[in-house]
């Protein structure tokens, strides 16, 4: 399963540009939704949602639809990680589990100046849940410090089954690693003045990469930090298009899906 999408979908300058013209705000998911093939929910990371919320959101979309949800601010931007208990929970509570079939991974965003404590990571990794009321979750923390380029980190991630974020972005490392059961990318290198985001060739290479992930694999093109990962039968993938020039991300999702088809 490769799943590729936006983040978010409330996004002024996607009117008439993403969305047609005098389409109702209240359907901006509904129209998303058919596009794309998945949606990463930032709001998360800002405040508590409430039940209902969710439910709307899985009933609004296709029955094989995924939405990622980012984990929240509380939890992260703190200094000792090991502490975020209380917020995690409190995060699980608020509801997500509404979204049912349509609950992807969760992600765990770190401040750009969170350096790489070993106990203290170990410690927050233990706190996230790896199965709720049966359902399996799975997680995937964003590093962007580069303190995190070390095997030590890959390692304590594939003890714990948690993915790391591959981030392309010029600010951040890339971490291309696999350490869990599934790839989950953020490409924020979208330009506005190409038509779909991003040029075709560039295109051509994360569908080709995103394939090879899939079948268990990992692209001989990026090098990785702790090695290479056990080869897997399948494996499923995310890919998302965050910022860069944002409002070239949904023809970038779009045109990385047909080549994907």
């Amino acid at each position: 399963m490769i799943r590729v999408g936006i983040g978010g979908w409330v996004f002024p300058e996607w009117r008439g540009e993403f969305y047609p013209k005098g389409l109702p705000q209240a359907r901006e998911l509904d129209y998303a939704s058919r596009k794309l093939t998945s949606i990463e929910i930032n709001g998360t990371f800002y405040r508590t949602q409430k039940p209902d919320s969710f439910r709307k959101w899985a009933d609004e979309t296709p029955d094989d639809f995924i939405f990622s949800l980012k984990g929240p601010q509380f939890a992260t931007n703190r200094r000792v990680l090991a502490e975020a208990g209380e917020s995690v929970e409190r995060f699980f509570g608020s509801g997500v589990l509404e979204l049912k079939s349509k609950l992807g991974p969760i992600l765990w965003q770190m401040a750009p100046t969170k350096k790489f404590d070993p106990d203290d990571f170990a410690g927050f990794l233990a706190l996230l849940p790896p199965k709720l009321e049966g359902k399996a979750i799975r997680h995937v923390v964003e590093v962007r410090h580069e303190s995190f380029l070390v095997p030590a980190f890959i390692e304590l991630l594939r003890k714990h089954s948690v993915a790391v974020v591959l981030v392309e972005s010029g600010k951040h490392p890339l971490i291309p690693d696999v350490a869990s059961d599934f790839v989950y990318a953020r490409l924020q290198g979208t330009s506005e003045k190409e038509k779909t985001g991003y040029p075709a060739k560039a295109l051509d290479t994360w569908a080709k990469r995103a394939r090879q992930w899939e079948a268990g694999g990992a692209p001989d093109d990026l090098a990785t930090v702790g090695g290479k990962a056990p080869a897997k039968a399948k494996r499923d993938v995310f890919i998302y298009m965050i910022s860069g020039a944002k409002v070239r991300a949904p023809a970038a999702a779009m045109a990385l899906i047909e080549r994907l088809s």
